[in-house]
């Protein structure tokens, strides 16, 4: 996970929070926007790293 996507989810959770104890249903929304955009970006994260794991190893595996 990276530090934006972390950042992201912090964010949205403290805005969720604070919507639902002002009633405000935007403000609610747009927290949970938040948290979903910040798990959105840890997945691209994790696969990035992964497609260049692959990438790696197939590159070890020509030099052999």
């Amino acid at each position: 996970m990276t530090d934006e996507s972390a950042k992201d989810k912090v964010a949205g959770k403290a805005k969720e929070a604070m919507g639902k104890m002002t009633g405000n249903k935007r403000m609610e929304s747009e927290g949970k926007a938040d948290q979903a955009k910040g798990k959105a970006k840890g997945a691209m994260g994790e696969a990035q790293q992964r497609a260049e794991g692959v990438k790696d190893s197939l590159h070890r595996d020509d030099k052999d």
